[in-house]
């Protein structure tokens, strides 16, 4: 007896809902200017999410989109002898997604003794004829920087090196001002 009015209660509910809902709708103006009010009123969109405008990730876009930081961290990098003097940021960094992972391998190249054209190429899956002769291990897929050290120097610990190449690329980001 109890689930019977339990039923009923819901029933009686869900088409008072119903008929309260059909009540609330406006059908709005009509005529000439029924598409200018209802855009005038109308939101752009229900998603809160569309609200907010997003800001792109500077740590992932490529370098060519900051010339005065990229000068900055270019030079900043030269004087620590991740890059060669008369190299650029953008021609090194151009195969790899991002800036943050050009960085941090070009930090786990100089802290492991590794050759960074190496690193790039087993990280891009992309090589050139120097790349595959002075290379122990290519692959035929890209990977990330942990295996591809793991790959090049199997004795290094290679989480722990990936680890500390990125936080140093981080702090070089992060005071480069991208």
């Amino acid at each position: 007896m109890k689930n019977q009015w339990i039923v009923v209660g819901v029933a009686v509910m869900g088409v008072s809902l119903t008929a309260l809902g059909a009540a609330a709708q406006d059908p709005g103006p009509q005529g000439a200017g029924a598409a200018e009010a209802a855009q005038s009123h109308a939101p752009r969109s229900y998603n809160p999410i569309k609200w907010v405008k997003k800001e792109p990730n500077t740590a992932t876009v490529q370098p060519d989109a900051k010339s005065n930081q990229d000068k900055k961290l270019t030079s900043k990098l030269q004087m620590r002898g991740l890059l060669p003097p008369n190299a650029d940021l953008r021609d090194t960094c151009s195969a790899i997604r991002g800036l943050d992972e050009c960085v941090a391998a070009l930090h786990a190249g100089h802290n492991l003794g590794l050759d960074f054209n190496c690193l790039r190429s087993s990280m891009t899956a992309v090589h050139s004829s120097a790349d595959i002769a002075s290379c122990k291990a290519t692959g035929e897929k890209a990977m990330s920087l942990s295996k591809a050290i793991h790959a090049l120097k199997p004795d290094a610990d290679a989480k722990g090196e990936a680890k500390n190449a990125e936080k140093q690329a981080h702090d070089d980001l992060k005071g480069a001002g991208s």
